[in-house]
Formats: structure tokens, sequence, C-alpha cells
């Protein structure tokens, strides 16, 4: 089994947890290491194992508690292991796959967990397994499900890659398809039928001519989006379609909640067949909570809305502000090429021991 030093540095850490492969549903060899470092070098927290996460908490009688959740997996390997390391100095850069997705966001939180014995807020370190695929698997909702007790805090910070920079809220996503019907017909003959992928025009002009919201909320600016993804159709190169579906895919602002984002796209789309594929809530930032706000203090005063979609709605679900502050740039994550600028490691390392130190 993997052996990982805690209480080494962040980036030497971020290195060992990249060398352990651990695909989504293959996450037990990095759990297992995970769990036997924490109870070997942090006898100060309570730790726990639910399938292929690991839990851990202070219970030092706080007035309020952070939780501080990364999850363990990563996409498919893709000749990008082990790791390796370029440059030196503020130049250094560690390649390999989930060094920004986000093995240098779980390295910060375990340095943490082994050396901050007493810390100000008490803290819930969550390490959980299948955040890359369905959400079905993902490990926060089994967890939600068995032990909804160490998901309870002030304040989330979910460290996903955000450039070092703290990440307040999410935006929602919804997808819908659109279904236009037609009749069959030979294409020599075709004004005997009616073309359903002719018919999916109008929606396609609509789009075209959409102007999304700019919404401001906390000081942060979340821009809306909506956007044809696929188009379908059709039996045959010689067949006038009967059928077509245009697959959208809309991203919404935290102030709206699924059932008014679908409200407005029923809207937008008035007049056609549209059915709602999956939909997520957005999460708002909450920047106003006070620990969030001390959390802000600590990066030094600055936080972005998050566009796009993370866990942090997850906890926004449960009551709480959540915000992403991890290592590496996000446009990074999944890709052949995937690094982080060991800087960045070192950065939120800093911002979090100053955020929670006593």
């Amino acid at each position: 089994m993997a052996s990982l030093d805690l209480h080494a540095d962040p980036v030497d850490l971020t290195a060992a947890l990249v060398d352990i492969a651990s695909v989504s549903g293959e996450e037990a060899a990095i759990a297992d290491a995970v769990e036997t470092a924490l109870r070997a070098q942090a006898p100060h927290l309570e730790v726990t194992r639910d399938g292929d996460a690991v839990l851990a908490r202070t219970s030092l009688g706080r007035e309020s508690r952070v939780v501080l959740a990364g999850h363990l997996d990563t996409v498919p390997v893709n000749g990008n292991l082990p790791g390796k390391r370029t440059g030196t100095g503020d130049d250094e850069v560690l390649h390999g796959l989930g060094t920004v997705d986000m093995k240098g966001g779980d390295a910060v939180f375990l340095h943490l967990a082994a050396t901050l014995p007493e810390p100000r807020h008490d803290v819930t370190f969550v390490f959980y397994d299948c955040e890359e695929v369905e959400a079905v698997r993902n490990g926060l909702g089994r967890i939600e499900r068995e032990l909804p007790g160490w998901l309870e805090g002030d304040l989330a910070i979910v460290g996903e890659p955000s450039n070092a920079v703290i990440e307040a809220g999410c935006q929602g996503t919804m997808r819908v398809e659109l279904r236009t019907a037609g009749t069959r017909a030979h294409t020599a003959r075709a004004w005997m039928g009616s073309n359903a992928i002719h018919a999916l025009g109008e929606p396609l002009r609509r789009l075209t001519s959409y102007e999304p919201r700019v919404v401001e909320i906390d000081g942060l600016t979340y821009r809306e989006g909506l956007q044809a993804v696929r188009i379908g159709g059709g039996i045959a190169g010689n067949v006038v379609p009967d059928s077509a579906v245009l697959a959208v895919n809309h991203r919404f602002a935290p102030d709206r909640s699924p059932e008014q984002a679908e409200q407005h796209l029923r809207e937008v789309f008035d007049g056609f067949d549209l059915t709602v594929v999956d939909s997520s809530p957005g999460a708002l930032p909450g920047l106003g909570a006070p620990a969030a706000a001390e959390l802000v203090a600590a990066a030094g005063g600055t936080a972005a809305a998050k566009l796009g979609w993370t866990d942090v709605a997850r906890f926004a679900a449960l009551g709480m502000p959540a915000v992403n502050f991890g290592p590496g740039d996000p446009t990074l994550a999944h890709t052949q090429q995937e690094h982080v600028a060991t800087i960045e490691i070192r950065r939120v390392a800093e911002v979090l021991r100053s955020f929670l130190a006593a």
C-alpha cells in the first residue's frame, strides 16, 4: 500500500497522491492510503470510512464548523501517469492526471488535517469517491444518506480547481430536448412529406437571437447561457425525416430554482414539445455568512462567481454557504496535458491555514 506523509510539503503530497491511480470506481487504494495516514498521523481527529470515502473531524466545541471536501477519483488515465515535475522555484509545474482535478486540493486538506490540531473552527474533512461519473454514484450523496451528520457545517469549501481564487456558489444546469414531428416521403417526392429537421429552424433561430441574463448576487456576476448541443433525426439518405430532436443546455444563475429555469425555457420555446432530461440547482454564494466572510478576508478580500456546476450545490442544498477554492486551471481538467503550478498549491495552503489557525 502506498504511504503518505501528511506533514510533508503539500506539493510533495500532491505528487504522491497523483501517483496512486484512482479512476472513478477504483478508489480503494487511495482511500486505504488516506485512511491509514489520517489514523496514524492525525490522532486528534475522529476518522471513519464509508465505502471508498474517508471522513475525519475535530470535536473541539468551537462555535462554528467548516467542511473541507475533495473527491479522490479521476477521469481515465490518458498516458499521463506517473506524474512529473518541470521548472524550479515559482516556475515549478507538476504534471499528471489529477494534478488539477483535484489532488492538489486533496493534498492541501490532508496536510491541514495533520498539522492543525486546534483550529479556531471545528473542521470536517471529506475525501469522497465517484465524483467524475453519473451523479447517482457520487460519494457525497451516499454520505448524505448514511452519515448526514458528517456533512453539517457553517461553510463548505470544495477543493475543485479555481486558479487559487475563491469562486463562490455555482450556476444551475439543465438539459432539455425539443422534438419535432413530420411525415416521411421519398426525397425525390419531398413535397409529399414534411421535414422534421427543417422544423427545428425556428427554435434554432430563437437560440441565435437569445440574450442571456447577467445577474449580480453578493457583488458577484453570474452570466447565464443557452446553447444547442446536439441535433438528431432522419433514418436514411433518401427519406424525408419524420422526427427530429434538438438538445439544449441551459446554465442559469443561482437566483433561479430549477422550476423557474424550466418555466423560462418553456416560454423561450413556446409552441414546441419540450422535455427536461436532467437538472441540478445552483448554489447562492452566501458570502454574507460570517465564516464565508472570514475566508474571503483571508484570501485578500476578493472572490469571483463560479461559472459552472460543482458539488458546492450539494452543500448549499443542505443549507450552508459553499465555495470552490483549489489550485489549478479548471480548463486543464480532464485533458492529457493536465498540470498545476506548484505556487498555487502553496497559495491555497497558506490561505486556508490563515483562515483556520487558532
